[in-house]
């Protein structure tokens, strides 16, 4: 029989946060495949866990997967788990997973910890729909890229960020979103937590006279419907009507249907809009 691989949720902070099937699992596994064994070696000796380990990380992820999947097609047993949270989200996990699925190997996952929703329930934002986008990525072409599109993005934004990068990235975010409101999570669920409710600018304002510390998550406000209906609008008025009216007419759309699309971009009658073709 094959061997199936268990997705194991591990703390983010807070050792108390690990699940009683998670740690009946990583006892029971013949083999741990952690991200930084030297991290997860003080989890697995603080609960007395003698399972191998082996490492899987960002630099290994298909030479390894590809080895662990034979691991799992002979039969073992394998846990995977990440430094903090969730594996498979914003992680070298994600190719083990789909690897395995490739493979036809049966895949698990044991709920738990994971950063992203913890700071979004505390954040006091929209939380019925949101966008995860991990760490901005560093290279300047793709960032800006991904920047401009989360400037129409409606839904609740999160991110990570290390402390070193923080300020830069308060920054640009205010100068891609404009003014936004933003909850900045530090250090969830460890001696040190705190949740800092303020705007884009004020953030930028605030860790200037004070020096980041710790990991942090934000969660950031998307962009109102209404807001967006505003710009269309705008843009719609700062066109010449007949330009406006040529824009519908070429999709084959009758002059009258056409104006009274035109009349309802703008916002006006389409009295008006006649009025003003005329």
């Amino acid at each position: 029989m094959q061997g199936k691989l268990y997705l194991c949720a591990t703390p983010i902070g807070n050792l108390e946060d690990i699940t009683l099937r998670v740690l009946r699992t990583l006892k029971e596994v013949d083999l741990i495949a952690a991200e930084d064994t030297r991290n997860s070696i003080k989890l697995l000796n603080h609960f007395e866990i003698k399972t191998p380990m082996t490492s899987y990380h960002e630099y290994n992820k298909i030479e390894k997967a590809y080895q662990l999947a034979e691991k799992l097609k002979a039969g073992q047993n394998i846990a995977l788990i990440t430094d903090a949270g969730t594996p498979g989200i914003s992680d070298p996990g994600e190719e083990l997973v789909r690897i395995c699925q490739e493979e036809g190997i049966e895949v698990t996952s044991l709920p738990g910890a994971a950063a992203c929703v913890t700071a979004l329930s505390m954040s006091g934002l929209p939380s019925r729909r949101f966008a995860f986008e991990a760490f901005l990525p560093r290279e300047k072409k793709e960032r800006a890229s991904i920047l401009s599109a989360l400037e129409q993005e409606t839904r609740t934004v999160i991110l990570y960020e290390a402390p070193h990068h923080l300020k830069k990235t308060l920054e640009e975010l205010r100068e891609a979103l404009g003014e936004r409101r933003v909850s900045i999570c530090r250090e969830l669920t460890k001696k040190y937590e705190t949740v800092f409710c303020s705007t884009l600018s004020g953030a930028c304002a605030y860790y200037q006279e004070h020096e980041p510390r710790g990991e942090f998550v934000l969660v950031i406000e998307g962009k109102s419907l209404a807001e967006i209906q505003e710009e269309r609008r705008q843009s719609w008025t700062e066109m010449p009507v007949e330009e406006h009216m040529a824009h519908y007419e070429a999709q084959g759309i009758a002059r009258k249907e056409a104006m009274k699309l035109v009349a309802k971009d703008r916002g006006v009658s389409k009295r008006e809009i006649y009025g003003m073709l005329l």
